[in-house]
């Protein structure tokens, strides 16, 4: 950012009435500073006008949370660049790692994903073992229900059988189901 003098400026008492709060002194710096600024900053961020706003209201509110007297125009030009420069660079450094943590989230759900997926996988093999494993009438009975979703009631009537029978022996069967597969995952540890 270059200095560009200004005509009969008292920067002393401009800056020292900001470090006191004078509004008046902040509209004069705002008038005489801002468009100088935004026009460094742009040139800084290669042109990217949001990142040079951005930055040059960071950098504004870092003039007035830490502003002091300055006698000179080339103290306080560079002052406030290394207050526009540093608002730059922090604004770059949270995006990126604002990028980098929206990386590794999406990574880990596409890594859970993955896992999920064979997870599943894995936990169909073993139901379709274990289904093997069941007599004729408790086979039947998980098709009609799972496969064919046929309702209890429908199974039912069909067999003659009432309907609170034949949920004992859907629980019957899928709890001889979760004692294979879990006994089966256990050994694979």
């Amino acid at each position: 950012m270059s200095a560009e003098p200004q005509p009969s400026l008292d920067l002393a008492a401009l800056t020292a009435g900001m470090a006191k709060g004078d509004e008046d002194a902040y509209r004069m710096f705002h008038e005489l500073y801002f468009q100088r600024c935004l026009r460094d900053l742009l040139v800084v961020t290669g042109g990217r006008e949001e990142a040079a706003r951005e930055a040059l209201q960071l950098a504004l509110l870092r003039v007035v949370r830490h502003i002091r007297k300055f006698d000179s125009e080339e103290a306080f030009w560079s002052w406030l660049t290394v207050l526009a420069r540093s608002a730059v660079v922090d604004e770059e450094r949270k995006r990126h790692r604002y990028l980098a943590f929206l990386d590794r989230f999406f990574q880990r759900e596409e890594v859970e994903a993955v896992a999920d997926s064979d997870a599943d996988e894995r936990l169909n093999e073993l139901l379709e073992q274990n289904l093997d494993t069941l007599s004729w009438d408790e086979r039947e009975l998980v098709n009609r229900k799972y496969f064919a979703r046929e309702s209890v009631k429908e199974i039912a009537a069909d067999t003659g059988a009432t309907e609170k029978a034949i949920e004992s022996q859907l629980v019957r069967v899928r709890r001889k189901l979760k004692q294979c597969i879990l006994a089966q995952l256990k050994d694979e540890t």
